[in-house]
């Protein structure tokens, strides 16, 4: 699961700008990661001052749904 990290880090290098927040979500959507890599690499490698402490649920279950891509979304709009 170092992909995740490795890809983090070229996303940030490319775009200096960018928080560690979306570099974050773009280094793992569509890649279809499970809610504990997620949470255990968002924790490790996001800064904790690019988010609000207490929308932390939210942001990680809207990480999880980025990750899953078009597979989710799909879902989604069955239910």
């Amino acid at each position: 699961m170092r992909s995740i990290e490795r890809v983090f880090n070229k996303v940030r290098k490319e775009n200096p700008y960018l928080s560690d927040y979306l570099c974050f979500a773009e280094a793992i959507e569509g890649r279809n990661f499970s809610r504990q890599t997620i949470t255990r690499y968002f924790n490790k490698l996001v800064d904790k001052d690019d988010y609000n402490s207490k929308e932390k649920k939210e942001l990680l279950q809207h990480l999880f749904k980025l990750s899953q891509g078009n597979k989710k979304a799909a879902e989604d709009n069955q239910k």
